[in-house]
């Protein structure tokens, strides 16, 4: 154990400020082995693998989409691509970085190829912030090769990232890190010598607060550590005679300045307190659920994920009984990332509070879950010729159209046809309740059901 004065030695003066870099980015992982959370998309033969173990195939690497929550590790991998074989690392960020950036890669990466045959890498953060221009520029050299792109991003791809560039690379989801690896980051840094160095010492309290506090976000939880570990210096500091540099739970509450959920001796963890929520909003308890709500918050629970569960609950609980639900969470989902807290509090509330109230049912949650076991069991023959496309050529020849009845041309806008493949055409998957806004879909969807069916 080290004196409180060489907590953040580097044989340096220790009066002044402590130049180097963040331990969050001191403790980086330099090798496959040392990254943790993400063991399905690193398993051995994954694109991702291949691509940073240098053996992508004999078509050459291809290019990454890594989509994922901050702190997931998806610099990390970048990185590591970069690491096989030599490559070339380029790294620019969609916030500062334009089409003249793009451009100036893309000429030096030839020259680099042409000279020295050496691959570059391009590591483009927030894809996401780039207009369809500007990805656009993208395309010549992810197509020819002569850049590998790995482009990180936090929103969907499928919204946020042109269609010919996702086209032209392998798309990768990064899961938030699970608790016990977070924990085991947490170790790394406090022994690791590019860390911590064992000068400190954390309580199991300290710990599992912190583990709590960093929502999955492997750099948020090295952060609250580092901060932490300052706090902590300073107290020794404060201490006359002291000699050991002990990180507690009240250390995490200042460094982060704000009070820490503590839980309690029974077990009561993170998920536990987000399962209890859910069940309230189903349970229709508003008081419940606004507490459940709060200790989130007040634990450091990414108000994202909260809204996410929100959206998840109003159409697996409430559902048709009231559409409404779904569309108010779907607003708090996009307001609370553009505001973040404290005012989110207020709009995740909001959402919570129609939730609990709102009449319920799981019919369409039920229906869903019914057709793809019928699915997944094989059932659900070709398609009815009827049915089929008429776009294309030689589609008339095969029957395709045939004998469709088109629906506006029906007195009441339904008229009497198969839809259901032939093995399927009596399966009943939706069966509406009879609670709010169901109880009026209820009759109406039984006469279209008989009208179709041909039992009207």
């Amino acid at each position: 154990m080290t004196e409180p004065a060489d907590l953040f030695d580097s044989g340096a003066d220790t009066s002044g400020p402590d130049l180097r870099p963040p331990l969050a980015v001191r403790m980086r992982p330099a090798s496959l082995d040392e990254v943790v959370g993400q063991g399905d998309v690193l398993r051995p033969g994954s694109p991702l693998r291949r691509l940073i173990e240098g053996g992508a195939g004999q078509a050459g690497p291809l290019s990454a989409v890594l989509w994922g929550p901050p702190g997931t590790g998806k610099t990390t991998l970048a990185n590591l691509v970069a690491q096989a074989s030599g490559r070339r690392f380029v790294q620019l960020s969609a916030v500062t970085a334009g089409v003249k950036d793009v451009r100036a890669v893309m000429d030096e990466a030839t020259r680099q190829r042409n000279m020295h045959g050496r691959a570059t890498v391009l590591f483009l953060d927030e894809i996401h912030r780039f207009t369809k221009a500007q990805q656009d520029a993208l395309l010549p050299g992810v197509e020819n090769r002569l850049i590998i792109l790995v482009a990180a991003t936090t929103e969907n791809p499928s919204f946020s990232i042109i269609a010919p560039l996702l086209s032209r690379s392998v798309l990768v989801t990064l899961g938030s890190i699970p608790d016990e690896d977070i924990a085991t980051l947490i170790d790394r840094a406090l022994t690791d010598e590019r860390g911590l160095d064992s000068s400190v010492e954390l309580d199991e309290e300290a710990k599992s607060a912190i583990v709590r506090l960093s929502g999955g976000d492997g750099r948020r939880a090295l952060t609250t550590l580092e901060a932490s570990a300052g706090v902590a210096a300073d107290a020794a500091y404060e201490s006359a005679g002291s000699k050991t540099v002990q990180i507690t739970v009240d250390h995490v509450q200042q460094a982060m300045a704000h009070a820490i959920v503590r839980y309690d001796r029974a077990g009561d963890q993170h998920y536990d307190v987000a399962s209890a929520f859910i069940k309230s909003m189903r349970g229709s308890d508003v008081d419940a659920a606004l507490h459940y709500l709060a200790r989130q918050l007040e634990a450091g629970e990414d108000p994202r994920f909260i809204a996410r569960r929100i959206v998840i609950s109003a159409s697996e609980d409430v559902g048709m009984a009231d559409p409404t639900a779904l569309q108010t969470a779907v607003a708090a989902l996009h307001s609370v990332a553009q505001i973040g807290m404290p005012e989110a509090r207020i709009i995740l509330a909001q959402a919570v509070v129609h939730n609990a109230v709102a009449p319920k049912s799981n019919a369409a949650y039920l229906g869903i879950n019914a057709a793809i076991a019928d699915v997944r069991a094989g059932r659900g023959a070709a398609v009815p010729a009827h049915l089929r496309g008429t776009s294309y050529a030689g589609a008339s020849k095969l029957g395709h159209g045939e004998g469709y009845r088109y629906s506006h041309d029906e007195p009441a806008g339904v008229g009497p046809q198969q839809y259901l493949p032939d093995d399927l055409q009596n399966a009943n998957y939706y069966t509406p309740t009879d609670r709010g806004w169901e109880e009026r879909l209820k009759p109406r969807w039984e006469k279209l059901r008989k009208i179709i069916r041909g039992s009207a």
